[in-house]
């Protein structure tokens, strides 16, 4: 089997997957959940988190999830810009494809198993389980909409589920030492 044939059945499959010109409800369902793992939706969420909430668990909980999305950022450009497999072609998600021509790995999927691993270390049990169930309709939608090959969210998969253990383990001296620096609390 070569590359070029595993490319080629990569193509087939995530062109079956497809729903981005097709309306309808399946089409809708895939572009709320295409869209809610986008990094700036995370990054004002994890923001208003942090500066709203009363309690210091959830300060803390946003701090340790935006360090573990930076981290995860920096591995996931910099294998897309290692790589650059072009998206697929479409219409649809014309900011990814402007913005973000590269498609391996996909960073959406990437980022919605991280959350999903930080969020069941950290707690509390029951958002760990609903993000769990939310991760896979990310990525899903990912290639539903054209804008990933389903390699594309495999490969995000694995790395943001090892980057997010990865994280786990290391985020305590990390962030302290990051806390030593600043004027202000982390949380």
């Amino acid at each position: 089997m070569s590359l070029r044939s595993i490319l080629e059945f990569d193509a087939h499959i995530s062109n079956r997957m497809r729903v981005a010109e097709q309306p309808g409800l399946l089409r809708s369902i895939s572009v709320f959940f295409a869209h809610s793992g986008d990094s700036w939706f995370w990054a004002l969420a994890l923001i208003l988190i942090w500066a709203f909430a009363k309690d210091p668990f959830w300060r803390k909980w946003s701090v340790v999830l935006a360090g573990g999305i930076a981290v995860l950022i920096v591995f996931v450009m910099t294998l897309k810009f290692t790589i650059r497999r072009r998206r697929p072609e479409g219409e649809w998600g014309g900011i990814y494809r402007n913005t973000d021509p590269h498609s391996f790995p996909s960073g959406h999927a990437a980022r919605a198993f991280l959350i999903a691993v930080i969020a069941s270390g950290l707690g509390p049990a029951w958002l760990g389980i609903v993000l769990w169930a939310w991760a896979p309709l990310v990525a899903l939608a990912r290639v539903a909409m054209g804008v990933h090959y389903a390699s594309d969210i495999v490969a995000g998969m694995v790395l943001g589920i090892l980057v997010g253990i990865m994280w786990l383990e290391i985020y305590t001296p990390l962030l302290a030492w990051v806390s030593s620096w600043l004027w202000f609390p982390l949380w």
